[in-house]
């Protein structure tokens, strides 16, 4: 009888567990066709659909509507800098020194901080009219963090990553 118990657990055992073994031992599928390059459509489609969410999640009055047009004009003109920062950067020739580098990333620094301060004046007047719980939205959505310890990084924004590639 014990035998028998034995026999029947072991047989359900390799029932239930089969299926997942050679699920697990079948050979990855290999991609037939190359994933296709991320385009400049692509980007524009993806910013078009962040401001749209953006507003969504700020939620706007009829009033405060007035006072987004600059932002986003203000968004759209920072990312489209950064995509072509990006391009140069691309472009340039190898740096012949570590000070070119480093000439670099400060160049790109002070560019983010151009864009930011251009972004922050936009922003003042439409954030100035928003009520606390409008307020208090955005900055997860920019991908801000609140987090103690050292300060964010313009590089972590999503107005930048287009300059990242």
């Amino acid at each position: 009888m014990k035998t028998y118990l034995a026999i029947a657990a072991t047989a359900a055992v390799l029932v239930i567990a089969a299926p997942n073994v050679l699920q697990a031992q079948a050979p990855a599928a290999t991609l037939t066709q190359p994933i296709p390059a991320y385009t400049d459509a692509d980007a524009r489609a993806v910013l078009n659909a962040r401001l749209a969410a953006l507003k969504a999640v700020m939620d706007l009055t009829p009033e405060q509507e007035r006072l987004w047009q600059p932002v986003e004009a203000a968004i759209r003109d920072i990312v489209r800098d950064a995509a072509e920062r990006r391009t140069q950067r691309f472009n340039a020739a190898q740096p012949a020194h570590f000070l070119d580098v480093l000439a670099t990333i400060a160049d790109a620094e002070a560019a983010r901080g151009r864009d930011l301060r251009r972004f922050v004046d936009a922003a003042k007047p439409l954030v100035a009219s928003l009520t606390e719980a409008q307020r208090r939205r955005i900055p997860a959505f920019l991908g801000m963090t609140d987090h103690a310890g050292p300060g964010q990084t313009s590089a972590e924004l999503w107005l930048f990553e287009e300059e990242e590639g």
